[in-house]
């Protein structure tokens, strides 16, 4: 069993995932059809060799090129900032957003050793300058490290006339102001929108 305890070893590493949730897995894994544990295999093996950052955004892609860079129907002047690649994919599923991206991989953070440079804001720049970017949002968590790093990039803009806005945060939508803490609402009031009389 020496190997059922390693693979729930390295299930038990994963973000989220227990010791208990772990075992569930590795035993699910034991009686699921041996095709599907093949091509599990095959692909966990060939992830970290075949997918690479996009030389462009820094989004995770297969190609030189992620395929929201590449399309030519994506509207050049607006860019989105974000901390993660995973975030990219959420903000895609709204459907509401068709302006580029430049993945950050973190935010500032100095005592992580996490400066400009290892955000590529200088790559960054760069491609608001090529593309003529009109607006950057950033979209990084409501976190001081985020407001640092929207602040940072604010600075930075500050002589290229770039718009630079912040998404909202404050109260999730169905929440309860009961229950929600102080700087959620400070938040929410900042955040504030002008309802329109028709």
């Amino acid at each position: 069993m020496d190997t059922l305890n390693r693979v729930i070893g390295y299930f038990s590493r994963f973000p989220g995932i227990g010791r208990k949730s772990a075992s569930r897995i590795a035993y699910w894994l034991l009686e699921a059809d041996k095709s599907f544990i093949q091509a599990l295999s095959e692909d966990l093996s060939e992830m970290r060799s075949r997918i690479v950052r996009c030389r462009e955004c820094g989004n995770y892609t297969e190609a030189p090129l992620c395929s929201i860079c590449d399309s030519p129907s994506r509207d050049r002047t607006l860019m989105c900032a974000v901390e993660h690649p995973r975030d990219v994919s959420t903000i895609e599923e709204t459907g509401e957003f068709r302006g580029l991206y430049h993945v950050l991989h973190g935010v500032l953070s100095p005592l992580d050793g996490m400066g400009p440079e290892e955000l590529g804001l200088g790559r960054m720049l760069a491609r608001i300058r090529t593309f003529g970017v009109k607006e950057v949002i950033v979209a990084a968590n409501p976190t001081l490290e985020g407001d640092s790093t929207a602040l940072y990039i604010a600075r930075m803009l500050a002589k290229d006339e770039v718009r630079v806005t912040r998404i909202a945060s404050g109260l999730p939508v169905g929440g309860d102001m009961e229950y929600a803490d102080k700087l959620s609402i400070a938040r929410a009031l900042k955040a504030r929108q002008f309802l329109e009389n028709e």
